[in-house]
């Protein structure tokens, strides 16, 4: 009776797990069970103005000269201009580049296009009952048959007289950079 009770249980967790909605593969959580110290933003010191009869009317909504600002604190810090985070469009060194790419027309709306299909995909591929239970990644198992097999492409490429320097060298290098080494020719340890 009490196997029963157990299993009935356990059934009932599984279902209650694979019946979230919840289309994400990737499980960044997984195995945090301390706080992000990095989510903790420190607020900016409070500054007197020279005069509080000069003050702007404050908005509902606006930016506050208090408010954490992270992304445009790191890119000043590396020598940036800050201001360049809120630009809006295409900059004037990318104009010829995107210009080049969109040559054959581009759809206005890929993103929505490309947000859609992979909401069906990682639909279609979600997580079984156990995993969503425990809370496992499943990330590179669903998107593996759209992964490329990086040494297959290195051996194409290398056959097609391609250089890559890059690249890892292979077996036959290996072996012969070993062969080629200097030997150790000096005097005889102790116990040798």
């Amino acid at each position: 009776m009490r196997f029963l009770g157990a299993s009935f249980l356990v059934l009932s967790l599984a279902v209650v797990a694979g019946c979230s909605g919840d289309p994400h593969l990737m499980n960044i959580k997984a195995g945090q069970h301390t706080p992000d110290e990095f989510a903790i933003l420190p607020t900016k010191p409070l500054q007197m103005p020279p005069d509080l009869a000069a003050l702007p009317m404050p908005e509902p909504g606006a930016h506050n000269i208090t408010d954490p600002t992270p992304m445009a604190d790191a890119v000043a810090s590396l020598g940036g201009n800050p201001s360049q985070l809120t630009a809006q469009g295409i900059g004037a060194s990318d104009g010829g580049l995107v210009n080049y790419a969109s040559r054959y027309g581009r759809q206005s709306n890929i993103r929505i296009q490309l947000a859609s299909e992979d909401l069906s995909f990682r639909e279609h591929h979600m997580r079984r009952p156990l995993e969503q239970m425990f809370g496992t990644n499943i990330y590179y198992r669903a998107y593996e048959v759209m992964s490329l097999d990086q040494y297959a492409q290195l051996e194409y490429w290398r056959r097609a007289g391609a250089r890559t320097p890059s690249a890892p060298p292979t077996a036959e290098q290996i072996k012969a950079a070993r062969q080629s080494a200097p030997r150790y020719t000096g005097p005889k340890l102790e116990g040798d």
